[in-house]
């Protein structure tokens, strides 16, 4: 696979070195790509094309131009009002994510399909299993709540079976839980990812949504209820926002400790590291990690934690991992 950037194009700060949207988006390629893109493009200051970020129907065209130019996936969309998640913060996840992995494997990344990621929270976007299936070939199980994201995720497979052959899918019953139901004895995760809930209410995150439409200048032209990255209940808000929901998954990991290598989550509250890494400590966590990934002008970090000893992860490495190359 080509890493190669234009020497032509500027490198976006603070994305991963093997992230494939560090340059500027190449608007000729994605519109043959996706041409229902090409009506979203508008002039930018420097006199070239730009994209306005607010409108959501142009965020959405753009993930479908991306995902076809970078990981040859075909026919993406969703359904209106569901979430339509950045792509390169989304790769930056798996791409610090396989970091994580190399770090616990003599500095090599394990690649291929008997590594088994569960995707709690998969959405209609099925956004990380179809990235990081391309690019390290990882097999994956996406989770949620929602029949209709579900469908619209097996609607993707579908389209895409060379994808489909490494992903499946769960519905998890109960809504106030993410790995009991889930993870069925004696299976085994090598790691687990998540993008939690933000807020507490449907009112903390239309105001959260508000002022982010005054950010980028649009004030009162934001219509009622209008997120220019969509989202749906679940998706947006749950009981004690992301910290109830983080703690939530923190007590449950610590029920399936022998049966994944690496939890892993974003966290977007700073507070949160202030107490849950006590918290996995105290439920028996032999590693807890928080890994820093800066976005250009926005900083998110990823909490990972291992119920794991150094003896139990080096059998775990031999019994499923590729063997290192000396």
């Amino acid at each position: 696979m080509s890493r190669k950037t234009s020497p032509k194009t500027s490198t976006k700060p603070g994305l991963h070195p093997r992230n494939r949207h560090k340059g500027h988006y190449d608007f000729p390629a994605l519109t043959s790509a996706n041409p229902a893109l090409r009506g979203h493009l508008v002039a930018s200051p420097s006199g070239g094309s730009t994209l306005d970020f607010a409108d959501p129907d142009a965020v959405k065209a753009l993930n479908g131009a991306l995902l076809r130019v970078q990981y040859n996936v075909r026919d993406w969309d969703i359904p209106p009002g569901y979430l339509c998640p950045p792509v390169p913060g989304r790769a930056d996840y798996l791409h610090t994510l396989a970091d994580l992995l190399c770090d616990s494997h003599d500095g090599k990344i394990p690649t291929g399909k008997k590594l088994v990621g569960l995707d709690l929270g998969t959405g209609a976007n099925l956004i990380y299993p179809l990235i990081g299936s391309h690019e390290y070939g990882w097999s994956f199980v996406g989770t949620d709540i929602d029949q209709i994201a579900l469908d619209n995720a097996e609607r993707l497979l579908d389209a895409n079976p060379t994808a489909a052959q490494r992903i499946s899918l769960r519905m998890q019953p109960q809504t106030n839980q993410l790995f009991r139901h889930i993870i069925k004895p004696e299976e085994q995760f090598d790691f687990t990812l998540c993008n939690p809930p933000f807020h507490a209410s449907a009112e903390a995150a239309r105001a959260a949504n508000q002022r982010k439409w005054q950010q980028l200048g649009k004030g009162a032209e934001s219509k009622a209820g209008m997120l220019n990255f969509g989202g749906q209940a679940s998706e947006l808000y749950c009981e004690g926002g992301e910290t109830g929901f983080l703690s939530r998954m923190a007590s449950e990991s610590a029920e399936f400790g022998q049966q994944v290598f690496w939890f892993s989550t974003l966290v977007s509250n700073t507070d949160v590291l202030k107490q849950l890494p006590t918290q996995l400590r105290e439920l028996g966590a032999t590693d807890v990690r928080t890994l820093d990934m800066a976005q250009g002008q926005k900083r998110s970090r990823l909490l990972a934690w291992t119920f794991l000893d150094k003896k139990q992860r080096r059998a775990w490495r031999k019994a499923r991992w590729p063997a290192p190359s000396k």
